[in-house]
């Protein structure tokens, strides 16, 4: 067993109000001991460790002030509960993380009360929090009671306009609301944008000494005869310092900034504000992202995720790759494109690593933008570059496209627009569960008029995938890719444009037609190569195209065969739907055609690893096969034999 370390206060702690029973001092090594335990449990299952080590402290202080579950604590994003989960009661369970039938790696409200509202995604928590709020002041029925909404939100999650908007609500409504800016300076990558410079110039332009005391006057919570010496005091250091805060104009009281890794400071602000707070009020608090754990603060990215690792070298466990990461494959294609084409340019929000731009970004950056969390404004950003006579890249992850829907209809669809849309993480993404999944983007984007829509089987795909949305300018064009590395073929030198709404033919067989879109290619052949020890060769094609179809080779696949499946990592709604209305559209079930689509299942996965969650959606090898069997009636008669 890996060493543990040694944490004999936190031992006593089961549930946050345990807290209570500790002095401030003890507090202090509490917090000490949640930081090794967090990193130890981290090393052993991976996860995101970064933002967790930032603000164990506040953590602590937030706990050891607030009630929980009555007080509802709301963690923007969440990536950084995990020792809040070791405080509420889940301790036993941390080195579950992020594996099957463990812990979720986000907040989840069925995993624990102590989870006022699960996230995933950024910039919801001042929403959410207000949403409690509200409620509790209407006499709204909860079953962990109603007390203070406590929203945890990062300067990186500030960049999204949804959190303005809950802000500039708040202020309107002025029920008592308490928001914690944890100000780290960083997001995933370094936070960018205006807001960013102005967090920077509140404790960059004046001495942070004197800004700290200027916080603890937090003048509308004071005893009366302080009130007016403190206010004095604030505003003229406000005067110099910064100029008035952005905050106090949105309708809220400012307090900050404080060092967030001090619980002599956390503590007794937290507790003036429970005490005395009447309104809405923000907290800017100070912290380092990796705080206390050297391999982590040295890191570019601050430790944000870990594969599994050694505590004491922070060297990472990771498996060898035998083959390029999807990832790698559009950001080298796309920068070799880039290299040839001056209108090539990139955007991404707040991903430069994550979708492979960085890589991009290093050769040409006047060309790639990082717009910040903030996928509505970046989707239509890249849709005024393309309108500019530019050829923008639009590259997010499926799961947070969805937050720029709107804009890809009404801003790019509509006015056809050829913005090329990269959507990374398609399909299942394994331990970050559902919220991360990109289930619903082929849905979603192949019922928009003159959308193309492509999936890659493979790497060297992917490639031609690229090459082919590079040079398509006569509407919007998008194509879908998984995590992790590819199947490993035979990369080309060069991607080719591919013939729009063109599939291909992989194998010819007969009695049943397997159409695959995306790479569940590979599974339907291995699937194959079962079947054909039982003599049944089925055809496989793969669609390439969800929009527009290949009429004429689905066409042909429905008269030539007895049987037709296709096979998508997406949603209902999807590839599948469309295929199934040509075929009715065609008039071809009228003669027998047996149809099955397999989708994933209407239902939201737990997290675990990919196979084990494409097994769970039965879109697996054996899954396949046993559809084909069922399909032609052979496992009926298996059966009664």
């Amino acid at each position: 067993m890996p060493h543990r370390p040694d944490t004999p206060l936190l031992d006593r702690v089961t549930l946050p109000a345990d807290l209570k029973q500790f002095t401030d001092s003890e507090l202090e090594q509490v917090a000490r001991e949640l930081r090794a335990e967090t990193i130890s449990a981290v090393s052993e299952t991976g996860g995101h460790l970064g933002a967790g080590l930032g603000v164990v402290e506040l953590t602590v202080a937030l706990h050891a002030v607030f009630d929980a579950p009555r007080d509802k604590i709301v963690w923007d994003v969440s990536h950084q509960c995990y020792p809040h989960k070791i405080l509420t009661g889940r301790r036993d369970r941390i080195r579950t993380l992020r594996m099957k039938d463990g812990l979720s790696g986000f907040a989840k409200r069925s995993e624990s009360p102590f989870d006022a509202f699960g996230a995933g995604h950024s910039s919801t928590s001042i929403s959410a929090a207000l949403g409690f709020a509200v409620a509790r002041d209407l006499g709204g029925v909860c079953d962990t009671g109603a007390g203070d909404a406590v929203a945890v939100i990062g300067d990186g999650a500030m960049s999204a306009g949804m959190a303005y908007e809950a802000m500039n609500n708040a202020g309107h409504l002025g029920k008592r609301l308490i928001v914690i800016l944890n100000d780290n300076e960083m997001s995933i990558a370094p936070p960018t944008g205006a807001m960013s410079s102005y967090l920077s110039r509140l404790y960059a332009e004046a001495p942070f000494q004197d800004l700290k005391a200027a916080a603890k006057g937090a003048v509308s919570l004071l005893p009366e005869p302080f009130r007016e010496g403190a206010k004095r005091a604030k505003e003229m250091i406000k005067g110099m310092a910064v100029g008035g805060t952005l905050f106090e104009e949105l309708g809220f009281s400012y307090l900050g900034p404080i060092d967030g890794h001090d619980l002599n400071q956390l503590l007794p602000v937290l507790r003036t504000v429970k005490a005395r707070a009447t309104g809405p009020i923000l907290v800017h608090v100070l912290t380092r992202k990796g705080k206390g754990y050297a391999p982590a603060e040295g890191a570019a990215d601050r430790g944000h995720a870990r594969a599994k690792f050694d505590v004491a070298t922070g060297e990472q466990k990771k498996t060898p790759s035998n083959a390029p990461s999807y990832t790698k494959v559009f950001a080298q294609t796309l920068t070799e494109l880039a290299a040839r084409d001056p209108r090539i340019c990139a955007v991404t929000a707040a991903m430069p690593d994550g979708t492979g731009l960085d890589l991009m970004a290093g050769r040409y950056p006047s060309r790639v933008f990082d717009v910040g969390i903030a996928e509505q404004h970046g989707v239509t950003f890249a849709a005024g570059l393309a309108a500019g006579g530019m050829r923008p890249f639009c590259a997010m992850y499926s799961t947070f496209l969805q937050r720029g829907y709107d804009q890809v209809v009404h801003d790019v669809a509509i006015q056809r627009l050829p913005v090329r849309f990269a959507i990374d993480r398609a399909g299942l993404v394994g331990a970050d569960g559902a919220t991360h999944a990109g289930a619903y983007d082929v849905a979603f984007l192949a019922n928009l008029p003159g959308m193309v829509v492509m999936a890659a089987a493979d790497e060297a795909e992917l490639k031609h995938m690229v090459a082919t949305a590079a040079a398509h300018d006569s509407g919007p064009i998008a194509f879908r890719y998984p995590r992790g590395e590819g199947e490993g073929v035979e990369m080309p030198e060069q991607g080719e444009c591919l013939a729009i709404g063109k599939g291909r033919m992989i194998r010819e067989g007969a009695g049943v037609a397997i159409l695959s879109f995306g790479t569940r290619l590979s599974e339907v052949l291995k699937a194959c190569e079962k079947l054909g020890a039982r003599g049944i060769s089925p055809t496989v094609a793969d669609a390439r195209f969800a929009k527009p179809l290949d009429r004429e080779l689905i066409l042909r696949l429905a008269a030539d065969h007895e049987a037709l499946i296709t096979i998508e990592e997406g949603a209902v709604g999807g590839f599948g739907s469309h295929v199934a209305q040509l075929l009715s559209d065609e008039g071809v079930f009228d003669h027998g055609l047996k149809f099955r689509s397999m989708v994933l299942p209407d239902t939201f996965i737990d997290h675990a690893s990919p196979a084990d969650m494409y097994a769970a959606a039965g879109l697996d090898a054996d899954r396949i096969e046993r559809k084909v069997l069922t399909l032609m009636g052979i496992d009926k008669l298996e059966k009664r034999a």
